[in-house]
């Protein structure tokens, strides 16, 4: 679930620097400043050639960092866990340690502590959208951590296979970046967001349940709102302990690959168990109706449009529906498998475009300014 799919992977290789080192450099602000350049520039070639050539990978020239208290930024590595099962995972038990890359970049103009926003891509990897909004959270005066769940694990997509990775790993993904992001001087831990997109909106939606979290992070660290563009509903995690952040949601009322009606009845649901949570629905809008590429037929994207289930984190029970019957067990798992369909829609809605990035900042600031 993602924009750019198939071709090339255009490897960006930037390395990350304790303040010390940027200083020798020029300074942070210098450094960022040209690394912001090249992004413009990149992701200008990027839409005028089309973004299925633009995925690209974030790699970090030194070893995982545990903390961030010498105030480096840049590309950083960090370690993550991959998650086969869900109940594995929320249940804390061994699984495979994962080493993941993100990029960090504070604002240039203000003063710290800043707040700080957690952005998650979708199933074709890191492309222009994300570096897109990162700079848009710079310009508003917070920190951005683009995170790449797919270049240490090896993944150049899961577009066509969502199976080769869980979608827990993008959500432990996001709360280890929380947890990293913590430690850094120049960040307000209480204030750290996270967004993203489509297969990353699930990890942002997702990661309000508390036993998500709790599968992490033991303290009372946690995101301090939740922003997920299009994810998928139709098979939704449940769970009666939300973490109390508030919540946005930013639909396409046409999209095809992860159906708004889905997730505006899951959003009911956490309504009724107190969440803070608003919807906004773009009507005629598709799937990726934020990024700049014309709506285009992604014939081997795999979508679970007509799924139409729940896993309990609570009881760890999974459930599918069928014609009216709700199946348990083995006769879940198939009905998992056999329910997905391939053919989707992606492509920018000049409403979506527009209209996102205020919806956001005024969703932030809101946020933000509260937690001070």
């Amino acid at each position: 679930m993602g924009l750019a799919s198939r071709g090339e992977r255009i490897e960006e290789v930037r390395n990350g620097f304790s303040r010390a080192e940027f200083r020798n450099q020029g300074g942070v602000k210098s450094m960022l400043s040209i690394m912001r350049q090249g992004f413009v520039v990149g992701l200008i070639a990027c839409f005028l050639v089309g973004s299925d050539a633009c995925a690209s990978g974030i790699n970090a020239a030194f070893a995982p960092v545990a903390n961030l208290m010498d105030g480096r930024v840049g590309a950083l590595a960090f370690e993550s866990v991959t998650p086969r099962q869900i109940m594995a995972y929320v249940r804390r038990q061994p699984m495979g340690r994962a080493v993941v890359t993100g990029m960090l970049s504070l604002p240039d103009q203000a003063k710290g502590p800043f707040p700080a926003v957690v952005i998650l891509h979708g199933s074709s990897g890191v492309n222009p959208g994300e570096w897109m909004w990162a700079q848009r959270m710079n310009a508003l005066g917070f920190a951005s951590f683009v995170v790449d769940s797919f270049s240490g694990r090896q993944i150049v997509q899961t577009e066509s296979d969502q199976t080769q990775l869980s979608m827990a790993a993008d959500i432990a993904d996001a709360f280890s970046a929380l947890r990293l992001l913590a430690t850094h001087p120049a960040i307000d831990s209480k204030r750290i967001a996270v967004m993203g997109f489509s297969r990353g909106g699930i990890a942002a939606l997702y990661s309000s349940l508390e036993p998500f979290r709790k599968a992490v992070i033991q303290d009372g660290l946690r995101f301090a709102a939740h922003i997920a563009f299009y994810p998928s509903c139709g098979i939704h995690y449940v769970s009666n302990r939300l973490d109390g952040s508030p919540v946005l949601l930013l639909l396409g009322g046409k999209d095809d690959y992860t159906p708004a009606a889905s997730c505006m009845a899951y959003a009911d649901e956490l309504k009724a168990k107190g969440a803070q949570l608003a919807v906004k629905v773009f009507p005629g809008a598709y799937h990726g109706f934020d990024r700049f590429a014309s709506p285009h037929l992604v014939a081997q994207a795999t979508s679970a449009r007509l799924c139409h289930g729940w896993y309990d984190l609570d009881s760890g029970r999974f459930a599918m529906v069928n014609d009216s019957r709700v199946l348990f067990g083995s006769a879940a798992q198939l009905e998992a498998r056999h329910c997905l369909s391939k053919g989707v829609t992606i492509g920018g809605d000049p409403d979506g475009r527009e209209q996102s990035p205020a919806l956001v900042a005024s969703f932030l600031q809101s946020v933000f300014a509260g937690g001070r």
